[in-house]
């Protein structure tokens, strides 16, 4: 007999402002304790140490993950000039100190050097596998590990503030996969004066904002309408070509099969789109031939 499985079945994606101290795992979590849902996942992990849009999925919404993740994301963070750290934020041990403290000129020439297509190497206590271990366990079990640089793509990246000699405050827009921490050191290193993240806080993650979010009380209380601010798993895809589709070619989508889609003008072959049919999310796939051929389909109900 296979075991019962828990939970109801949710579906759609809540958006959470993650206050400091909690993981991201701990997040997702305490949000199907909150909703009793049977899957949850999230999009994009928040260092335990920073706050802001963490996105979470429930059930169906699962499948549409990677578009958040392969999205655009916008932080804003303080950088505290004078250290480094084992960690590059506050959190980790003082490994390297400086008395050099840059003034806002030399720290808005330097940003020129981080904006565009740049190689990021990520910081040791990082979620990056090595050898089929995550860096930060290696690296907490006393382990040094060499990590090789990865390529970003970084849109944006302003100097706010500097209210004074030792912190500056950025805004940065940036691709997949960027380590915020990353660019704290390496400016440090650039500037001559060191430098590690103080404060981080993402802003927005793809589709999804702060204006959307709740916040983590509201899940700790179980909060009446906490379920009315899921919003659907087509939120997710957002750029996404939505085309529509039959009834009968729904049920073929369904099974896994190509189902012909209505397909606007001007969509090119091999184009990844979802379709629905009356409204409700089908299948996601690559529009070939007159057809949609699926990779992901949904089950919702």
């Amino acid at each position: 007999m296979s075991p019962t499985r828990r939970g109801r079945p949710v579906h759609g994606w809540l958006i959470l402002d993650k206050p400091a101290g909690v993981t991201s795992a701990a997040a997702v979590a305490k949000a199907k304790w909150a909703l009793d849902a049977r899957k949850a996942g999230h999009a994009g992990t928040l260092d335990p140490a920073a706050t802001g849009v963490l996105a979470l999925a429930f059930g169906e919404a699962t499948k549409t993950v990677p578009f958040v993740v392969d999205a655009r994301k916008a932080y804003r963070f303080t950088v505290r000039w004078g250290a480094r750290t084992s960690t590059d934020d506050a959190e980790g041990e003082v490994v390297a100190t400086s008395a050099a403290r840059p003034e806002a000129g030399e720290i808005r020439a330097a940003l020129a050097g981080f904006v565009g297509d740049i190689m990021q190497i990520p910081p040791q206590v990082s979620a990056v596998k090595v050898a089929g271990e995550r860096a930060y366990a290696l690296a907490r079990a006393g382990e040094s590990v060499e990590l090789a640089a990865r390529p970003l793509h970084v849109e944006r990246l302003e100097l706010v503030e500097a209210p004074d000699a030792d912190t500056a405050v950025f805004e940065m827009t940036c691709g997949k996969g960027g380590y915020v921490r990353s660019i704290a050191r390496d400016l440090g290193e650039v500037l001559g004066c060191l430098g590690h993240v103080a404060a981080l806080r993402r802003v927005w993650s793809g589709p999804f904002g702060l204006d959307q979010a709740v916040d983590w009380e509201a899940l700790e209380a179980r909060a009446p309408g906490l379920e009315a601010r899921l919003l659907p798993l087509q939120a997710a895809l957002e750029g996404v070509p939505e085309l529509d589709c039959s009834e009968a070619a729904a049920e073929r989508l369904r099974n896994g099969n190509p189902g012909e889609v209505v397909v606007p003008g001007g969509l090119a072959g091999g184009t990844v789109a979802w379709a629905s049919e009356g409204g409700v999310p089908v299948a996601i796939g690559t529009w070939q031939g007159g057809a949609l051929h699926p990779s992901r389909v949904f089950v919702l109900g």
